[in-house]
């Protein structure tokens, strides 16, 4: 495997995790619509963030470890899916399964590569 190789292979799913969460972030924008106090703003927005800093504490997790990688994402997506059953349209089910699912592959290909990608 060239070092070319070796680098995309490594920070492709770290990279795409980052931009996931950032994605996910961008759902946590609604708040501000609220008429609300300043503090019920901040609580809202906490509240709305968590799961782009749950997408951020799996990739701290997995940075090391990649088969973690391959458990927490798939995990991450099972669990939204179960919680939201029936309460959203399938467009958003995808857009927020898909690249956990995608995620969780791409580490396990990484783990799986490892050898390869610390070895010249």
């Amino acid at each position: 495997m060239s070092n070319s190789a070796r680098s995309v292979v490594y920070w492709t799913p770290r990279i795409l995790c980052i931009g996931f969460a950032a994605f996910l972030a961008i759902f946590a924008a609604d708040v501000f619509e609220m008429d609300a106090s300043p503090w019920q703003l901040a609580l809202a927005l906490g509240m709305h963030l968590i799961p782009s800093a749950l997408v951020l504490l799996a990739l701290a997790a997995c940075w090391k470890h990649e088969w973690l990688g391959g458990v927490l994402f798939p995990a991450l997506a099972v669990v939204h899916l179960t919680s939201k059953w029936g309460q959203l349209h399938w467009i958003a089910y995808a857009a927020i399964e898909l690249p956990l699912l995608l995620l969780g592959g791409l580490f396990l290909m990484n783990w799986r590569a490892r050898r390869q990608l610390l070895h010249v």
